[in-house]
C-alpha cells in the first residue's frame, strides 16, 4: 500500500514534467492535455474534434516525444485499404534457392501512439480495422495474428465542418473511444503566442520523461486505485440516469433517444482512478466521476428530434443529468 501512494507521487511529478515539456511546444490547451493523460493511463482511446488548424497533430506527436513513445500518423482517404493501416503481406523470394515465401510487412497501427487523421474521411471496412486493433491490441492478416506492441493509444480526429463525403462512425464503433475531446480556439491572447512563437527561428528540444515500460507500471498501478463504494454507485446512477425510462425524468425523456451502456460506467470510473492518480490522489471522489462525464458520455447518448429543434447539445444534457443528481 505505501509502495503504491510513493508510485502516485512519482506518477504526479512525471505528469508535472510533462506538462512542462509540452508548455514548449503547446500553447494552452490545458484540459485537453489533461484528459489526454487520464485516457492515456486508464488504458483508453481518444476521438478529438476540432477544426483544422488547432495543433492536434502536433499536441499528439509532442506528447509522444515526452514519452519516448513510437508515433505513426495516418491520413484517413476514400482510398485507403484496410491493408494500409494493419500490413500486408508480400512475395519474397530467395535468390540462392529460388524458393518463394510471403513475409509479413507491418502497417502503421504498429505503433505506440497512432494518430488517425480525419477517421470518418475512409469507408466503413477500412475504419472497422483501425477499430479491431483498438479494441484487441493485435492485427490478423492472413490467418496469423500480429500482436502490437503496448502501450498502444490511439487518438483519431474528425473535422466537425467539411461532412460532405464522409463516412461517420457508428454509435457501436463510438463506444470504443473513451473519451470525445472537442477542441475550441484559443483565446487572443493564447493566439498571439502561437503567432509570435511559431513565425520566428525558435525550435524547441522536447525531453522525453517516461519510457514506455514506466507507462505500463502506472497504468497497472491505476488500476489498483481503490474506489469507495458511494463513488461508483455515483458513477453508475449517473450512467443509468441517461436512459429514456419510466424511472427517469421527464427532460431525459423528452431530449434523449439512446442512453449510455455499461462500457460507460467502466469510463468513468477508470477515467476517475487515473484522474485521481495523476494529481497524486489516491483515490478518487465523485467530483472526479463529474469531471470526465462530458468527454465519457457525449458520444455515448443519442438526442432525439426535440433536442435537435430546440439546439440543445449531447453536452447541455450531460450538464442537466449531472446538476440535477440526488
Amino acid at each position: 500500500m505505501s509502495n503504491d501512494k510513493n508510485k502516485i507521487s512519482e506518477l504526479e511529478q512525471s505528469i508535472k514534467s510533462i506538462r512542462t515539456e509540452l508548455k514548449k511546444v503547446i500553447i494552452g490547451q490545458d484540459d485537453i492535455v489533461e484528459q489526454l493523460l487520464v485516457s492515456l493511463f486508464a488504458k483508453g482511446h481518444c476521438l478529438l474534434i476540432g477544426v483544422p488548424g488547432l495543433a492536434k497533430t502536433l499536441l499528439i506527436r509532442t506528447l509522444s516525444q515526452t514519452m519516448d513513445l513510437k508515433f505513426n500518423r495516418i491520413q484517413f482517404t476514400p482510398d485507403l485499404m484496410p491493408g494500409d493501416i494493419s500490413g500486408t503481406e508480400v512475395i519474397e523470394e530467395n535468390i540462392s534457392t529460388g524458393q518463394k515465401s510471403f513475409r509479413f510487412i507491418p502497417g502503421p497501427v504498429f505503433a505506440n501512439v497512432v494518430l488517425a487523421d480525419e477517421i470518418n474521411r475512409t469507408p466503413p471496412k477500412t475504419q472497422s480495422a483501425l477499430l479491431q486493433a483498438m479494441e484487441e491490441h493485435e492485427v490478423t492478416a492472413a490467418g496469423k495474428t500480429y500482436t502490437l506492441e503496448e502501450p498502444f493509444f490511439v487518438l483519431a480526429t474528425q473535422n466537425p465542418i467539411e461532412q460532405e463525403g464522409t463516412y461517420p462512425l457508428p454509435e457501436a464503433q463510438l463506444d470504443r473511444f473513451m473519451f470525445n475531446i472537442w477542441l475550441d480556439y484559443p483565446s487572443k491572447e493564447e493566439e498571439i503566442q502561437i503567432v509570435r512563437m511559431t513565425t520566428t527561428e525558435y525550435n524547441p528540444n522536447v525531453n522525453s520523461i517516461l519510457s514506455a515500460q514506466q507507462i505500463l507500471d502506472f497504468q497497472a498501478l491505476i488500476k489498483r486505485v481503490p474506489v469507495a463504494d458511494n463513488v461508483l454507485e455515483f458513477a453508475v446512477n449517473l450512467v443509468r440516469s441517461t436512459r429514456p425510462d419510466d424511472k427517469n425524468s421527464e427532460y431525459v425523456r423528452k431530449y434523449i433517444s439512446y442512453g449510455a451502456g455499461p462500457r460507460a460506467s467502466q469510463y468513468l470510473i477508470r477515467g476517475a482512478k487515473s484522474r485521481a492518480a495523476i494529481q497524486g490522489r489516491f483515490t478518487p471522489e465523485i467530483d472526479d466521476i463529474k469531471a470526465v462525464a462530458i468527454p465519457v458520455l457525449r458520444h455515448r447518448i443519442v438526442a432525439n428530434f426535440n433536442a435537435e429543434a430546440e439546439n440543445i447539445s449531447p453536452t447541455e444534457i450531460i450538464s442537466y443529468i449531472i446538476d440535477n443528481m440526488k
